[in-house]
């Protein structure tokens, strides 16, 4: 098992910024420190995982409470670089966010994950650890 890394300097999140890219393509070197730090001045924890000094996996979450699942980390990014799937990094990582919810006294752990051919694999890994799918999640571009 891999040592895993809270990216808590500028250093740090430009590590993650491949693995972020791969998920999130609108990041550029530019502007990720910007929205991350300002993310993690309102909650946002990134953590990751390293192959030969590289970050191959990376996993974004926050902790919030909602009337209807209670307390909940909420995991908004979960991502690994495409030559280091297959190697359970992001089920490594997601074991650590579970411990992180018992430690911390969560009802729940919930992700958004979208619905295209691409996203089975990952949609195929949530189910093996444990989630279901509860809801469909709707938005509207304003």
């Amino acid at each position: 098992m891999n040592n895993i890394i809270s990216a808590n300097t500028d250093a740090d999140i430009l590590k993650c910024y491949d693995v972020m890219h791969e998920l999130r393509p609108h990041l550029t070197r530019e502007n990720i420190c910007g929205i991350i730090t300002g993310f993690m001045s309102r909650g946002y924890h990134l953590v990751y995982l390293e192959d030969d000094g590289k970050a191959a996996c990376a996993a974004g979450f926050r902790f919030t409470e909602h009337l209807h699942w209670g307390k909940v980390i909420y995991v908004d990014d979960l991502s690994s670089l495409p030559g280091y799937r297959g190697k359970g990094y992001a089920s490594q990582l997601l074991e650590y966010i579970f411990d992180l919810a018992r430690k911390n006294d969560c009802d729940e752990v919930h992700l958004d994950s979208g619905c295209g051919v691409h996203r089975y694999d990952a949609h195929r890994l949530y189910i093996k650890k444990g989630f279901n799918i509860t809801s469909f999640h709707f938005a509207k571009k304003i």
